[in-house]
């Protein structure tokens, strides 16, 4: 007895029984363990630019013997001029501001800290003399005397390119900034090379700056239409569905009648002359032969087109009531409105951090003698060149497993809607129980998933980072392969992260572990394989037109509230700016909606899976969804009653056939 009770926990154990919001533990721990070494080594890396001063330098700035402005150095063995006390000369100088290496995108100039910036032009040596007596900044190099600035033969190439600007020091860098940026015209040019006519680029900037409350106010504008549209898009999700596929109907059948008129009026018309040489002739039959397989062509898609509508309209009618069901998602949880806002503010945060701290990295390490400028530079060599490396994946890693929080997060707070029977007993806020679920059991999960996106995304961007080093120079077969293996990875990565996102669902659900989850979720998928496709065609159809009805909207109101402006010029770069934001603004928002209609199809199969409607085994769903559950038995009972009657018939005349000749005459 014993055994048997063993051989029934154990199959128990083994078969995976879907037990929505019971059984919670943690999950992936090893993984959650992992992302924590990898973040403190993310930490590691700023304390090391902190410590070796490679912050202070970015900060304070460094001349260009390798002292750090503001503050008491150290000697560098091998470098003139280094270890100087500056504690009294606070900012960067530079002898000639306006040689900018256009490639490297920095100043090749010579550097100086300097106790006071130069506020006025100054004209001849004479006035470097003078500003230097008065103020006690020099502006020369530091070897050279402030008093004899007019009378040395050094002066030319170590003091600064005559006249010198009036300039003012940066807020926090403290870098002596000329007031006139005339002199960056030519680095100017380089990055803005679409506009030939200056005049065209000073109209474009007074139209922004002339319309800033307006730019403001429209996307404002985008941001309240995203939300709405939202809320309302469960009661045009119907009329956009059957605007698609009459759209998509109407067109193929279109395009097939063209084809077979254009090939008629061929044979018809085509052949009219008597006395055509010979090679028209073939080229005449060969378009006709062409016009005929198109036509034939057309003419099997649009059969099998109007067959596959014909088939899937139940499973079109599935996504209208999705719409319709994640509408009152958003209705009971309006908290996931706020999800776009707190993942962007954190990826913003990271991505200030992240950049900060690669800057701190382009100042720290050892001190190299540049060998072009003869001036000294500070670069990470032997196994510190890897901290940048680990940086990058890190800013892959971390980016994913932010999107990656998002993803669960409203995974659990969509998974309680759905499992919750009477919704008026919902947690006051679903969100927020959702995220210290995810906080307190799931974050390895989560780190897990990230970095599996992670994996195929670093191989994709190094080798489009290889295709964009070696454009012009490799041959065909290169570029092509290149741009396959982009592609591929590129594709393979929209295929992962579809899974996922149901896989977090899954753990959602089920509070299993990444694989696990991952491996049940696509069972459930390829189950239900062609209402998945259904759903992802004409979903995400129906929100594309949904992004296009608020960027429209919001240009309309633009060209509406712009019309004060006779300049039509003007308008151009508002506008394009306008239509940005709204479209970015419309597609964190309606993703935010996708998730939803997805984690809902999710749970409405793993519903109707192990839920059949009777006591004990009751469905969750919403009354639309019941609905179309409802209306699908009735018509799969009407098609058994159709096969039982056709059946009946078939046997009915099997059983009446005439008996032979010679039968009937014994």
């Amino acid at each position: 007895m014993d055994s048997q009770q063993q051989l029934y926990l154990r199959r128990k154990r083994t078969k995976r029984e879907w037990r929505p919001l019971e059984d919670r533990s943690c999950t992936d721990l090893p993984w959650l363990l992992l992302f924590t070494v990898f973040c403190v080594g993310m930490g590691s890396i700023c304390s090391f630019t902190i410590v070796t001063g490679g912050a202070a330098r970015l900060v304070f700035g460094y001349d260009s013997y390798g002292n750090t402005c503001g503050h008491r150095n150290e000697l560098i063995e091998g470098v003139r001029l280094s270890g100087l006390d500056h504690t009294d000369r606070k900012f960067i100088f530079f002898l000639d501001p306006c040689n900018v290496d256009i490639v490297q995108r920095k100043i090749k100039s010579t550097a100086l800290c300097v106790s006071l910036c130069p506020t006025e032009e100054l004209k001849t040596y004479q006035d470097l003399k003078s500003f230097a007596m008065l103020n006690g900044s020099e502006l020369c190099s530091y070897e050279l005397a402030g008093h004899k600035y007019p009378d040395l033969p050094e002066r030319f190439f170590k003091c600064p390119k005559l006249p010198v600007p009036p300039s003012k020091p940066l807020p926090v860098f403290n870098r002596c900034t000329p007031v006139d940026i005339s002199c960056y015209a030519k680095f100017a040019e380089a990055v803005v090379t679409f506009v030939s006519d200056n005049s065209v680029l000073h109209r474009l900037i007074a139209g922004v700056a002339a319309s800033k409350e307006i730019i403001i106010g429209l996307c404002v504008l985008a941001l309240v239409l995203s939300m709405i549209l939202m809320v309302i898009i469960r009661y045009i999700s119907a009329v956009l569905v059957w605007i698609l596929t009459a759209m998509v109907v109407l067109g193929s059948l279109a395009g097939t009648s063209v084809l077979w008129w254009l090939y008629i009026d061929h044979r018809l018309y085509g052949n009219y002359t008597t006395d055509q040489v010979k090679e028209e002739a073939e080229l005449n039959s060969e378009n006709g032969q062409a016009l005929l397989v198109y036509a034939g062509a057309a003419t099997g898609f649009t059969i099998i087109l109007l067959l596959l509508m014909l088939f899937m309209r139940k499973r079109v009618a599935l996504t209208i009531a999705l719409f319709h069901v994640a509408g009152k998602v958003f209705i009971h949880l309006p908290l996931l409105t706020l999800q776009p806002f707190v993942t962007f503010l954190a990826l913003l945060l990271f991505w200030i951090y992240w950049i900060l701290v690669l800057l701190f990295l382009g100042t720290s390490g050892n001190s190299v003698q540049n060998e072009e400028t003869g001036l000294t530079e500070f670069r990470l060599t032997g196994p510190l060149q890897y901290l940048t490396w680990y940086h990058a994946v890190g800013l892959v890693w971390i980016t994913e497993f932010i999107l990656a929080c998002q993803q669960m997060t409203v995974a659990g707070a969509v998974v309680t809607y759905y499992f919750t029977r009477d919704k008026n007993r919902l947690p006051v806020t679903p969100i927020l129980s959702s995220v210290l679920r995810l906080v307190r059991y799931h974050l390895g999960t989560v780190a897990k998933g990230a970095f599996i996106i992670t994996l195929v995304k670093i191989p994709r961007l190094f080798l489009m980072y290889i295709h964009n080093q070696l454009k012009g120079k490799e041959n065909a077969c290169a570029r092509c392969l290149l741009k396959t293996c982009i592609c591929c990875l590129w594709c393979l990565e929209k295929c992962l992260n579809y899974l996922n996102q149901n896989a977090y669902a899954a753990t959602a659900i089920n509070s299993t572990g990444f694989c696990t989850s991952a491996r049940d979720a696509f069972v459930i998928l390829v189950e239900n394989a062609l209402r998945v496709a259904t759903i992802n065609a004409v979903g995400d159809f129906v929100l594309f037109l949904g992004k296009v009805l608020i960027v429209t909207s919001t240009a309309f109101a633009g060209v509406l509230l712009l019309n004060y402006q006779r300049d039509y010029a003007e308008w151009l770069l508002p506008l394009i700016i306008v239509c940005l934001f709204s479209f970015l603004v419309a597609h964190c928002f309606l993703s935010i909606f996708e998730i939803v209609v997805d984690v809902l199809f999710l749970c409405f199969a793993i519903d109707t899976k192990y839920n059949d409607g009777t006591p004990g085994k009751e469905f969750f769903m919403d009354k639309a969804l019941m609905e179309f559950v409802e209306s699908s038995r009735r018509f799969g009972r009407a098609v058994e009653r159709g096969r039982s009657r056709v059946k009946e018939a078939v046997s009915e005349g099997a059983g009446r056939k005439p008996m032979a000749p010679g039968m009937s005459s014994a």
